[in-house]
């Protein structure tokens, strides 16, 4: 039985995407070379990998099996690429790094300096809810993840990051745009701008609305801050985003910007890995980036 590199990149990228055409388009493969590969891995181990339906594809028990020998090796092959980078000028690696929404924001600048200094490593960054990023990352489709601290990591080790700060915003003339400082429980009457029922904010805020006996008034719901400001803006109704997101936009879109009281309003970003010290050398030196960046002293634990 013999699978080449190609051959279980690709098994990753079609269980992770839940789907050959998509999987096939990340691992830069057309669709009929790919489920040929695919069908002759399955010839070759002698059981099926995937279970096919309407809405996609899911591996089976030896396809789980499959999906968790190739993280291993291939995991092993970019540790062993960014190893000899040490010794080997030129040798490119690459980074699968996951991000929070939260975080997004802090990441321009450390990722900035990180690839001007590193001009043979490549990062490959995407955006996912905290819980995708930790199951990810547990389940070793990306090497580092950053996530709120209001997510369960369970047993991966983690690195402070950033402090995040949620705030209230509001449209200039509001009435509460004045105060100093304010509590979640005091605005529940109010209307409010919201992002997606699956956000992993939208959630936080949703479990402290009913630990006080309320609801939120959603009037709509925006997938971006930017979008959130601009409606907040216009007097739609109220916010509660974090304090990065409302600075940048305050003075452009007059927003008035309150502190809010409660304790669970600061929230912390981890950098999280199964084993940092496992991994590859140049996403140990990424991690350097994120200590030398945060504002929080790092350990692991």
């Amino acid at each position: 039985m013999r699978f080449d590199m190609t051959d279980l990149r690709l098994f990753l990228h079609v269980v992770e995407a839940e789907s050959i055409t998509q999987g096939s388009e990340r691992a830069g493969m057309a669709l009929a070379s790919a489920s040929a590969r695919i069908r002759g891995m399955e010839e070759m181990s002698g059981v099926p990998l995937l279970e096919r339906g309407a809405r996609g594809v899911r591996p089976t028990q030896a396809g789980d099996a499959l999906a968790h020998h190739a993280r291993i090796m291939l995991g092993q092959m970019e540790q062993m690429r960014g190893d000899l980078q040490l010794y080997a000028k030129g040798l490119r690696g690459q980074i699968r790094l996951l991000s929070g929404r939260a975080a997004m924001a802090h990441l321009p600048d450390v990722l900035r300096r990180f690839l001007i200094d590193h001009p043979t490593i490549d990062l490959d960054l995407e955006e996912r809810q905290s819980p995708d990023v930790v199951a990810a990352v547990a389940g070793g489709s990306a090497d580092l993840g950053i996530a709120a601290d209001t997510t369960d990591t369970g047993s991966l080790e983690t690195q402070p990051f950033k402090t995040d700060r949620l705030v209230l915003i509001t449209s200039r003339d509001h009435p509460l745009a004045q105060q100093k400082a304010i509590a979640f429980r005091n605005v529940l009457d109010e209307p409010f701008v919201g992002l997606p029922a699956d956000s992993a904010l939208q959630g936080h805020l949703s479990t402290h609305a009913a630990r006080e006996g309320r609801q939120f008034k959603l009037r709509i719901r925006l997938d971006s801050f930017e979008d959130i400001c601009a409606m907040v803006a216009s007097g739609i109704g109220l916010a509660i985003i974090p304090d990065i997101y409302a600075k940048r936009h305050q003075d452009a879109l007059s927003l008035g910007v309150v502190p809010l009281t409660d304790a669970w309003a600061l929230r912390h970003l981890l950098v999280c890995s199964r084993n940092f010290a496992a991994l590859p050398v140049h996403a140990r030196q990424l991690v350097e980036y994120f200590r030398a960046g945060g504002d929080i002293s790092a350990g692991h634990r």
